[in-house]
């Protein structure tokens, strides 16, 4: 058997194609800036046009290029894939890489946490077996079929993100993954600018076993009220998840440390102590889901929960780092800056609450505009002042137009600074956090707070704030 990933005649069968020569491709990208030599550079369409870019994709090395049409720049000789539409043909890649593989497939969606919990489930079954995940959140019509065609036939277990913002996303995505394992983190009010309701979120999200395989097992979030929405959608064998007692992969016990979670969990009949090396109620919860997720596939739940160790938040959804200052105690960074709900947004204030400062430092949150709310979006910002963790946070800075409502709500002695957007909020960033500080910098993507994470950070090496 051939080493590559793909030869040119399985690709010419799986797209539909035709090979202007014969090639051996080792892996697929879809950026330049990023490919590496062996690989298919697929010319997808956005704000630039892919077949702009196949010249360079070649010149650095990659071995053929998925096209619709001859590039400029490029000759007739050149090693090209040429297809009647390139997304379509990349779909049809990943279908194949699909039906040749005999490993277990997990499908994860849900409002909140599905790259936590993908990433959760690459580190426990890749102790268990050649796993396959994408390395970002390639959840969408484009990550989905990537992923799957960067899938090598050997694999014992991938795990896709299947994500969504509108009606009507999710079903053909899992009809494309067909996961044996369908789970569902959450269902939250995000996204809700494109739904009626979070029934409608719901709804939504449990399309994801529309593709689920016909012996699959679901695994859904046991603790929502919309539960009874997730389950009906499915009619073979079910595992709920959570902390109710109709869970049969049952959170009985979270402990949060500064820096650690301290879980136990019954699944099915077996009992369970876990430890996360981060701080997070909301982890724990993904976690029991993980266990589930391994006890559906029949692998190894003792080792899988010892596994949960090696775990750690992706960049931009919790994790942690230390900031050394030129003076002074260091600050202790909690990034949290790619996305933000009213769940997702009470979790990091918990995990912030339970932090502990270094000498003469304090609890600081930096609160970023929570986007595509809908209608409501003014009053659920506003009534986050509610959450009973801002009692032990020092200090609240918000950023954007929304947070305002936040900032107005926030009794005086908690808050801080409001800015209308994060540039502004970066220039005044040395006079927001201190030494030994610890700070949640938390808000949607959209809201750009992830600058205030990339200068907090510039602030440990002395940098100005713009370099």
């Amino acid at each position: 058997m051939s080493g590559a990933l793909w030869t040119s005649g399985e690709a010419v069968v799986a797209t539909q194609g035709r090979a202007t020569q014969g090639f051996e491709i080792t892996g697929i990208s879809i950026d330049t800036r990023t490919i590496q030599p062996g690989d298919l550079f697929v010319a997808l369409a956005d704000v630039r046009d892919g077949h702009d870019f196949v010249a360079h994709a070649l010149a650095k090395g990659a071995a053929a290029a998925l096209v619709s049409r001859l590039p400029k720049g490029v000759t007739e000789d050149a090693p090209l894939l040429i297809v009647d539409d390139v997304l379509p043909a990349l779909e049809r890649l990943g279908v194949a890489a699909r039906a040749r593989v005999a490993g277990k497939v997990i499908g994860v969606t849900g409002s909140v946490g599905k790259t936590s919990t993908k990433e959760m489930l690459r580190a426990i079954l890749s102790q268990q077996g050649k796993t396959h995940a994408a390395e970002a959140s390639y959840n969408n019509h484009w990550g989905v079929p990537l992923t799957l065609a960067r899938m090598p036939r050997d694999t014992e277990f991938a795990v896709l993100e299947i994500g969504m913002n509108h009606p009507g996303e999710i079903a053909p995505l899992a009809r494309m993954a067909r996961p044996d394992v369908a789970m569902i983190t959450t269902v939250a009010p995000a996204h809700l600018a494109a739904f009626e309701n979070i029934e409608g979120i719901a709804h939504e999200k449990s399309a994801i076993f529309e593709g689920l395989e016909p012996n699959g097992v679901a695994v859904i979030n046991g603790d929502l009220a919309v539960t009874d929405i997730l389950a009906a959608a499915w009619s073979g064998d079910m595992i709920r998840f959570g902390e109710d007692e109709a869970c049969a992969a049952r959170l009985m016990s979270v402990d949060l440390e500064d820096g650690a979670t301290l879980a136990h969990a019954e699944i099915d009949t077996q009992s369970i102590d876990f430890r996360l090396s981060t701080a997070g109620r909301h982890f724990a919860a993904n976690a029991v889901g993980c266990l589930a997720v391994v006890y559906a596939l029949g692998a190894d739940v003792a080792q899988a929960a010892r596994d949960l160790a090696l775990w750690a938040p992706p960049a931009g959804r919790g994790a942690r780092e230390t900031v050394a200052l030129p003076v002074g105690a260091p600050i202790e960074l909690i990034d949290d800056a790619f996305n933000a709900n009213p769940t997702s947004m009470g979790a990091a204030l918990e995990v912030l609450a339970k932090a502990t400062p270094n000498t003469g430092g304090r609890r600081v949150a930096i609160l970023g505009d929570m986007l595509e709310l809908g209608p409501q979006e003014t009053a659920i910002h506003k009534g986050l002042a509610a959450l009973p963790w801002f009692a032990v946070v020092d200090v609240v800075h918000c950023v954007g137009p929304l947070m305002r409502g936040l900032y107005k709500a926030l009794p005086e002695a908690r808050r801080g600074a409001w800015f209308e957007t994060a540039t502004e909020a970066r220039e005044a960033l040395n006079t927001l956090v201190g030494p030994g500080d610890v700070v949640l910098i938390k808000g949607s993507k959209g809201a750009k707070v992830s600058l205030l994470v990339d200068a907090l950070r510039k602030l440990g090496h002395g940098l100005p704030n713009d370099a």
